[in-house]
C-alpha cells in the first residue's frame, strides 16, 4: 500500500493537469434550493485494492458536512473527511487521515482548511487561511518537524480539496460538451494547481452493494509521482440526479489498481432518483 487516502479527494474530483494557466471556473452564489447537499449529509466510501489475484477492501473514507449557524466565522459549512485502513491492514500499513474545511454557504469559497496525514511513517499537516484578497496563509508541517510558513497567491476560484468536492457537486454540467476540458483550481501543501476536468458522457453502472445507477462519467489524466506513473487515467461516475454524489472511481497505479465505491449515503438532500430498479 501507499498514500491512497491522501489522494482520496482527488479521485472524487474529475480533474486533469495541463499546466499553469489563467483559466478560472465560474464561482457563483447558489441558492439553498439549488444546492446538491444539505447539513447532516454523510457519505462513506470503501477503498479497494487489486493486484494480480489480490482483490480486497483495505479501508474506508467518510465525508460529513454540517451547517454552522453561530460562530466567530458567521454562518458557514463545516466538512470533515476521515480515511482509515481496516484493523487487519493496520499491521502492514496503518492509515489515519483527516481533512477539514470551512466554507461559505452561498458560493462555497473556503476560508479555512486543515489536513493531518498519518500513513505508515509518513506525516504531514496543512493549515490554510484564505484571505479576501485571494492570498492564502499556508503552513506546512512535515514529520521531521520541518515547518514552512508561506503566502500563496490564489484567485477567486481557488479551493481546498474538501470545499472543492462540495463546490463541484453544485456545478452546472448541462452546457459542457463531451470531452471538452474545463478549468478547476485547488491548493495543497505549498502549491496552487490549475487543473481541468473532462466530461465523457452518461452511462449506467452497477455499484456493489448499492444497486444500478444512471451516472455522469468523467475522466482524468494524472501526473507522475509516488503513486502514479503518469500514464494512468482516473475514471469517476457521479449520480445523474440532483445530489450529484460520486458513486464509483477507479484507476490503475504503479502496482495494481485502486477502486472506491459508495457504501453508505445518509441524509441526502434529494431522493436518489438515479437508481435503477
Amino acid at each position: 500500500m501507499t498514500k491512497y487516502f491522501s489522494i482520496f479527494l482527488l479521485f472524487l474530483l474529475p480533474v486533469q493537469l495541463f499546466g499553469q494557466t489563467n483559466d478560472c471556473m465560474q464561482v457563483r452564489d447558489v441558492s439553498e434550493n439549488e444546492k446538491a447537499f444539505k447539513s447532516g449529509e454523510r457519505l462513506v466510501y470503501v477503498i479497494n485494492y487489486q493486484w494480480g489475484l489480490v482483490n480486497t477492501d483495505v479501508g474506508e473514507a467518510e465525508a460529513r458536512v454540517t451547517k454552522i449557524e453561530r460562530s466567530e466565522f458567521g454562518t458557514h459549512y463545516h466538512s470533515v473527511i476521515r480515511g482509515h485502513t481496516y484493523k487487519f491492514y493496520d499491521i502492514f500499513f496503518k492509515v489515519r487521515d483527516l481533512f477539514e474545511s470551512k466554507f461559505d454557504v452561498s458560493n462555497g469559497r473556503p476560508f479555512y482548511f486543515h489536513r493531518d496525514i498519518a500513513e505508515g511513517r509518513y506525516r504531514i499537516k496543512n493549515t490554510f487561511f484564505f484571505n479576501q484578497d485571494n492570498s492564502i496563509d499556508a503552513r506546512v508541517e512535515r514529520g521531521d518537524n520541518n515547518i514552512k510558513d508561506t503566502l500563496l497567491q490564489g484567485n477567486e476560484c481557488t479551493f481546498d480539496l474538501v470545499s472543492l468536492f462540495y463546490f463541484a457537486r453544485n456545478m452546472d454540467f448541462s452546457g459542457v460538451s463531451d470531452g471538452d476540458p474545463q478549468p478547476i483550481v485547488f491548493v495543497i501543501d505549498d502549491e496552487v494547481f490549475n487543473m481541468y476536468y473532462r466530461y465523457i458522457g452518461k452511462e449506467s453502472i452497477k455499484v456493489p452493494g448499492m444497486g444500478k445507477f444512471r451516472t455522469m462519467k468523467f475522466a482524468a489524466k494524472v501526473v507522475a509521482g509516488e503513486v502514479f506513473s503518469g500514464e494512468e487515467e482516473i475514471v469517476l461516475w457521479v449520480s445523474d440526479d440532483n445530489n450529484k454524489v460520486p458513486l464509483l472511481f477507479e484507476t490503475p497505479i504503479k502496482v495494481g489498481k485502486v477502486k472506491g465505491r459508495l457504501s453508505i449515503a445518509e441524509n441526502l438532500k434529494f431522493p436518489l432518483t438515479s437508481i435503477i430498479n
